[in-house]
């Protein structure tokens, strides 16, 4: 206790010193190894994705996203620990409750930005820049574009578009604009649908947690919602038939994915206005039993398509 009776921040338990560090979060970044996926099926490319170098590359980037983006919650906790305190959630976070003093997670966070940095300018000058670049963004949305109404919800489907590019950069393999199309869709639509949660869980005072939530209305969010979502839908189903796409992996059978992809959307929807969902998305793709299905199936289906255009295309 100190003199002047406030209570010191505590050093913190090493599981307050884990959740800091947000590991559910870091299944966001499995974005950086989407092209790494779809570079080992395109004939064109697939030399550049062939054994166990560019797999270790391509982990060891996955790897360096996570540390960064751990460094950039970091910097965002100590930013927000005022509002954070007072939010029916976040004031259990670590720095929020008291636990660690801001000064050491600063330490620890300027150790794993600088860390991420310089391992990123090691593995591939092309993954520094976008590294960097990523870096600056998260910075600048830390301390001020968070505030923006509408904006707010493009720098984070941006940040998605950059670990996509990310991924492509550190194995100097090409990602097709069309993915980034839809990563970025698809990131903007978790992106409002977050908000959305936000909005009815902080009813009436959410002007006290996050200045860009009082810039929305729950019928422009649901608006928003819907039209992101038909383009999500959209734009992958025109990737999938593409006549480029055809010609790079030999067959249209994608197309067949396109199924998954909208009962995915149509089931996270369900959560989001049925079950009060949306708050955290890392946590329902990682708990709940149906999306986590749908995406196997998924995969199972485009690896499938895959295999067999190959065996079709081999003498």
């Amino acid at each position: 206790m100190s003199t002047d009776g406030e209570q010191r921040p505590r050093k913190g338990s090493w599981r307050d010193w884990i959740g800091l560090l947000r590991p559910a979060q870091w299944t966001k970044n499995g974005m950086v190894l989407v092209a790494y996926f779809f570079a080992r099926w395109d004939p064109g490319q697939r030399a550049r994705a062939l054994g166990h170098q560019p797999f270790l590359i391509a982990l060891l980037a996955l790897a360096d996203f996570c540390l960064l983006a751990s460094g950039v919650y970091i910097l965002n906790d100590v930013l927000d620990r005022g509002a954070d305190a007072r939010h029916p959630v976040k004031c259990l976070r670590p720095i929020a409750a008291g636990k660690i003093a801001p000064s050491a997670a600063l330490l620890l966070a300027a150790a794993l930005l600088g860390v991420s940095v310089a391992g990123a300018w090691l593995l591939h000058p092309n993954f520094g820049w976008v590294v960097t670049g990523y870096l600056l963004l998260q910075v600048g949305y830390s301390c001020k574009l968070k505030q923006v109404a509408i904006l707010d919800v493009f720098m984070i489907a941006l940040g998605f578009v950059l670990r996509a590019i990310a991924g492509a950069a550190v194995i100097d393999v090409r990602i097709s604009p069309w993915l980034l199309l839809c990563a970025f869709l698809l990131a903007l639509f978790l992106g409002l649908c977050k908000r959305r949660h936000e909005k009815r869980l902080l009813a009436g005072s959410e002007i006290h947690h996050r200045q860009a939530l009082a810039g929305y209305t729950e019928a422009l969010l649901d608006q928003l919602i819907a039209i992101v979502a038909a383009s999500t839908v959209i734009a992958y189903a025109l990737y999938t038939l593409n006549a480029e796409t055809v010609a790079r992996f030999g067959t249209n059978g994608l197309g067949f994915t396109i199924p998954f992809v909208m009962f995915g959307l149509f089931r996270y929807l369900d959560l989001v206005y049925n079950g009060e969902a949306g708050g955290r998305p890392e946590q329902i793709l990682l708990t709940d039993r149906i999306l986590i299905g749908t995406i196997l199936l998924y995969v199972l289906a485009a690896a499938a398509v895959f295999l067999l255009a190959n065996h079709v295309a081999a003498p």
